[in-house]
């Protein structure tokens, strides 16, 4: 059976995590990628961040409804999805606006289960991550392509 070893792509584009999101929106113009791995100074990984987490940054701000009730405030909404909202927005470091919770996969991960992973976290890229160590990620475009040269 195929692994992530077996499919994943070697040559990967990463981005520091201290760079600023305007590099990180030429890195992307540059290599045409929509995802990219966040790596620290000793080549770590420790986030992920695509062309969605930057063009978050242009949305309008969405103030959250609240009532109040007495002397008392009550947020209708996420107090927290407001402040990342807000985080996002103002944000001049890759690291502000990275996910840090990474969905990684072993080498010997099967395809299968690479598969099931993405569409289950609803996920377009999954690094690929030896002892603590970014060697490869697969994207869907090389599970479809192991499916076209598995006959």
């Amino acid at each position: 059976m195929l692994t992530a070893r077996d499919i994943m792509s070697r040559e990967v584009h990463t981005i520091d995590l201290e760079a600023s999101v305007e590099d990180l929106a030429r890195r992307f113009l540059e290599v045409g990628v929509s995802v990219m791995p966040v790596l620290d100074a000793a080549g770590r990984l420790q986030g992920i961040v695509s062309e969605t987490d930057l063009i978050a940054r242009d949305q309008p701000l969405h103030i959250p409804t609240v009532i109040t009730l007495f002397d008392w405030v009550v947020y209708l909404e996420s107090e927290e999805r407001f402040s990342q909202q807000v985080r996002k927005m103002t944000a001049r470091k890759v690291r502000e606006i990275c996910t840090r919770e990474v969905i990684t996969c072993s080498p010997d991960a099967t395809v299968p289960e690479i598969a099931a992973l993405m569409v289950e976290k609803g996920i377009h890229l999954v690094p690929v991550v030896e002892q603590e160590r970014l060697i490869g990620v697969v994207a869907r475009h090389d599970i479809i392509r192991s499916m076209g040269n598995a006959s």
